[in-house]
C-alpha cells in the first residue's frame, strides 16, 4: 500500500501512524481500540481501513516499524560516526539525554514490550532493529580500529553485543525505576572497557 500512495496519501498515512504510536505509548496495546486512535488523530473509519485494511494487526505492525526506524534515527549522527573516543562519549550523552527526555514514552518501550508481544511480525523488526543497531556499533569498533586505537585482535561483534547489552539492560532499569543511573553507569563501563582494550593496541 504505502508506495501505491501519492504523497498526500502517504503523508496522511505517516500522520496515522505517528498519532497511533503516541496513543499506544500512552495506554498501551490492550486498552488501546481503533476508535481511541481514529479519536486521537481525526481519522474517519473508512479512511484508517483505506490505509489499513487488515484493521489493527496491519496498524499495529505499521508502528513497529515507525517505532524501530525512531530507536536508531534518535542517536543519529552520532551513532554513525564513532571514529573516536570523544565520539563515543557524544554518543553516550545523546542515549542519556533521548532516555531521560522519553521517559515511560520511549520507542524501546513501546516496541520491546508491548507491540512485540502482540505481533509476530513485530517480533521480526526488533530482530532487525538489533542487527543494524549492533552493526552500527560494530562500525564504530572497527574504526577505532582503524585509527590504531584498539587493537585488531578485540572479537568486533562481542564487542559492540555487549555495548548494545548495556543500553538494553540500562533502559529497562530506567522503565522500571525512573532513573538513568543504571544506564550511565553501564555505558560508562562499557567505553571503559573498550579504552582498556585500546592499551593493547599496536
Amino acid at each position: 500500500m504505502p508506495g501505491e500512495l501519492t504523497p498526500k496519501g502517504r503523508a496522511t498515512r505517516a500522520r496515522i501512524v505517528e498519532g497511533a504510536a503516541e496513543v499506544l505509548r500512552d495506554r498501551g496495546v490492550a486498552l488501546t481500540t481503533l476508535d481511541d486512535i481514529r479519536l486521537h488523530t481525526g481519522t474517519s473509519k473508512s479512511q484508517l481501513f483505506h490505509y489499513f485494511p487488515a484493521g489493527k494487526d496491519a496498524l499495529l505492525l505499521a508502528v513497529a516499524q515507525y517505532e524501530a526506524d525512531r530507536v536508531l534515527d534518535d542517536q543519529m549522527p552520532e551513532l554513525g560516526c564513532l571514529d573516536s573516543w570523544e565520539a563515543w562519549h557524544r554518543w553516550r550523552d545523546v542515549v542519556v539525554e533521548r532516555y531521560e527526555a522519553q521517559g515511560d514514552h520511549c520507542p524501546l518501550s513501546t516496541l520491546f514490550l508491548q507491540i512485540g508481544r502482540q505481533e509476530p511480525g513485530a517480533r521480526a523488526l526488533v530482530v532487525e532493529l538489533l542487527r543494524k543497531w549492533q552493526e552500527r556499533l560494530a562500525v564504530g569498533i572497527r574504526a577505532l580500529q582503524g585509527n590504531g586505537l584498539l587493537p585488531t585482535s578485540l572479537d568486533v561483534d562481542r564487542a559492540a553485543a555487549a555495548m548494545l547489552a548495556a543500553v538494553q539492560g540500562g533502559v529497562s532499569i530506567m522503565l522500571s525505576t525512573g532513573s538513568s543511573a543504571h544506564l550511565r553507569a553501564a555505558l560508562d563501563w562499557g567505553i571503559v572497557q573498550l579504552r582498556a582494550a585500546g592499551q593493547f593496541a599496536a
